[in-house]
């Protein structure tokens, strides 16, 4: 059984994985931080402490680390005793700290897919091109490494996951939908590192179509549809990490993500773009200083964290899949609907930062109780769904279901899923 948590990053994910963690330390042990940014490690074990959040007397500890530095990570990992490593800094650190994870025996676990600083958009599969490379060395070593266990990724793929288990027998297309219907009120921001975000977006968009990679152009495509709880919303074809891995593990010929923008965002990136402001690439200012425009950019503007306070309004991310069942045609709709304000009140983030925040603690605790430590690399897909979906609920991410028969939380029986028994943590 693992135990001891290490917590990498100190932003507003990694502030609800500290408190859910704590909330659960019972099962996950001693919970330790650690970024560049020591003193933002120390404002969450301060957050924690006051809110009251750790279930049962134990260590909450702050470090500082240079996560890119694999000596240094792995010397934190051994002096911790840390039997599982929850990674939500940059994507940029990925490749460093799985190298750490591998390395030391400690389970590994991300949301986000890894990216290199200087690529924006590479070309499909994202995962093949980094993560996966390492499958055989994981398996190897007996390292479990579960990648993508934010909500999208993570969460979108456990529903994949059921909907192919115990909705359908065949499946035509899953359309992921994430709808943030809150406000900020700032005049512009993003809800989480302005880089990644701006980065997801400037390049090509990627998606499988017709078992394909096809590439359209950030905002080309768009869709409008009458959302539970949110109502009616329109949102953008655009590329994502959970794309690259549910279209290798799913026979499913259409998997597509959508986003929700409103006109004035789209309106600012637009300008920032053609200003050349969201380029990676270094310029030369004519006082001789060299600076990457996009980090100005993200220098500049909002702490995602900050915007936590007075965020009102609710999220609703969820997969709309269409196939046949039993010879119909038919069509689910498996979601989650948060709200920032009750978030914020719980562990003071906000509902972007929850939704990515809970499951990957969730993740961890399935790998301490060994339903979930597969002992190689795997996403989310590939392991059992009903585990984790139950236990994020009672987390605070409720699942709820569409269909023909209404709209109504998700609930499980044994007669309802006769298929989920044969999928296990070694194999599908």
């Amino acid at each position: 059984m693992k135990k001891n948590v290490l917590i990498i990053g100190a932003g507003g994910v990694a502030q609800v994985v500290a408190h859910k963690a704590a909330m659960n330390n019972d099962v996950l042990g001693d919970i330790h931080i650690a970024s560049r940014n020591v003193d933002k490690c120390h404002a969450i074990v301060k957050s924690v402490l006051e809110k009251r959040s750790l279930k049962t007397p134990g260590v909450l500890q702050a470090h500082e680390l240079n996560a890119l530095d694999v000596e240094a990570t792995k010397a934190l990992i051994t002096r911790t005793r840390a039997g599982i490593v929850i990674n939500v800094g940059s994507a940029f650190l990925n490749m460093s700290v799985l190298a750490a994870c591998m390395e030391t025996g400690a389970a590994y676990i991300d949301t986000a897919i890894h990216e290199d600083p200087k690529k924006i958009c590479e070309a499909p599969p994202w995962y093949g091109n980094y993560e996966w490379k390492h499958r055989a060395e994981c398996e190897r070593r007996g390292v479990t490494a579960i990648l993508g266990a934010g909500f999208d990724p993570g969460v979108v793929n456990a529903y994949a996951a059921l909907a192919q288990d115990q909705y359908f027998d065949t499946i035509d297309s899953i359309d992921i939908i994430d709808v943030n219907a809150g406000s900020h009120g700032r005049y512009f921001a993003t809800n989480f590192d302005p880089e990644i975000n701006f980065r997801e977006f400037t390049g090509q968009v990627w998606t499988w179509q017709d078992r394909r990679w096809t590439a359209n152009t950030m905002f080309e495509v768009k869709r409008t549809d009458d959302l539970p709880v949110v109502g009616q919303q329109t949102t953008y074809l655009t590329g994502h990490d959970e794309i690259h891995s549910l279209s290798a593990n799913l026979d499913v010929p259409n998997i597509r993500f959508w986003m929700g923008f409103g006109e004035h965002y789209i309106n600012v990136f637009t300008v920032l773009k053609n200003l050349g402001l969201l380029s990676e690439q270094p310029v030369r200012t004519a006082e001789g200083v060299e600076v990457v425009p996009l980090k100005v950019v993200k220098a500049v503007l909002p702490d995602p964290a900050s915007l936590a306070p007075g965020y009102t309004g609710k999220t609703c991310i969820g997969n709309l899949v269409k196939g046949q069942k039993d010879g119909e045609d038919r069509e689910v709709f498996i979601y989650n609907i948060c709200d920032h304000a009750e978030n914020y009140a719980e562990v003071e983030a906000q509902a972007i930062s929850y939704t990515a925040g809970v499951p990957p603690v969730a993740a961890a605790m399935l790998i301490a109780r060994g339903e979930w430590d597969a002992k190689r690399m795997v996403n989310v897909e590939e392991l059992p769904p009903r585990p984790f979906l139950d236990l994020i609920g009672a987390m605070g991410l409720p699942t709820r279901i569409r269909d023909a028969q209404g709209d109504r939380d998700l609930s499980f029986t044994d007669e309802e899923v006769p298929s989920l028994a044969r999928r296990v943590a070694g194999g599908r």
